[in-house]
């Protein structure tokens, strides 16, 4: 069972089931555009203190990534680097392949974790034993999945030798995931939040409004930390210097229980990425 952990810092980890350990904040870089505003988007957070950088394949932005890993002089074992496989490439030999790619682009000798994108349908399975090849291999220190469902897991824990270490999933709180999170608590996996604020669509909330006045905090900054709180792992995207200082100051506040249920109230279902279940796998 994965027991809540709140970190006290950026640098401050969650603990994966390998014993993998992951910074429990990090920086996002989807739909950054390649070049200098991604490059610069991983400088300005491995400057301020993050220690953790996710990017995918389908980003088109892993080579700029790389960029701003080498140019930061931040030490590469200090770094938490996860990067994904997207749905056209899963498969055994074709995950395989789109990991090397991934990795060249990168100018990395290894990721620390390398998660599937999707439960691409009559492929996931497959996908997931390339997973565990490149784990066998050194190439990922962990390994794990993003968009499943329980049923998705279901079938993968059925039939896998390595369980998934992360289930990086919509979390927000119009969509705050209970009984997944239960799931994954169950099972031992770490859950990481992607649109961590619902690409801000929460935070013209009164109750998120009311509790950022209260603490002198921005309502992302109240949304951060109601996710933090709960151990989950936060990757909020931004390429402004400004917010990415900004969307770190949260280790110096506490919600209350009452609180943290105030927010709990807003959950609706308000997915606003593609259901895994209504995806379209074969285009």
């Amino acid at each position: 069972m994965v027991i809540p952990v709140i970190a006290k810092s950026l640098t401050d980890p969650v603990t994966l089931n390998s014993g993998v350990k992951m910074p429990q904040f990090g920086l996002g870089v989807w739909r950054a555009v390649d070049g200098p505003e991604t490059k610069n988007a991983v400088l300005w957070a491995l400057e301020a203190g993050y220690r953790s950088i996710d990017t995918a394949a389908l980003y088109d932005n892993e080579a700029s990534v790389g960029e701003g890993l080498r140019e930061s002089g931040v030490p590469r074992g200090d770094i938490f680097v996860t990067t994904k496989v997207w749905n056209p490439d899963q498969g055994y030999d074709s995950t395989l392949r789109a990991f090397d790619k991934s990795l060249k682009l990168l100018g990395l000798d290894y990721v620390d974790l390398y998660l599937a994108h999707y439960p691409v349908t009559g492929k996931y399975q497959d996908t997931w034993r390339a997973l565990e090849k490149l784990l066998a291999d050194g190439k990922t220190r962990a390994i794990g999945v993003s968009n499943f469902h329980t049923h998705h897991l279901d079938v993968l824990l059925g039939g896998c030798k390595v369980p998934p270490a992360v289930n990086q999933v919509e979390l927000h709180p119009y969509l705050s995931q209970k009984k997944l999170l239960e799931y994954h608590r169950a099972h031992g996996i770490v859950t990481e939040a992607w649109a961590p604020i619902a690409k801000g669509r929460v935070l013209g909330e009164g109750i998120i409004t009311a509790l950022a006045e209260k603490y002198g905090k921005t309502p992302a900054q109240v949304v951060l930390r109601w996710e933090l709180q709960q151990g989950i792992v936060i990757i909020p995207k931004s390429v402004h210097k400004e917010r990415i200082v900004e969307n770190a100051g949260i280790f110096d506040f506490s919600l209350t229980d009452g609180e943290m249920a105030s927010i709990d109230t807003l959950e609706r279902d308000g997915r606003i990425g593609t259901d895994p279940d209504k995806m379209d796998y074969t285009t």
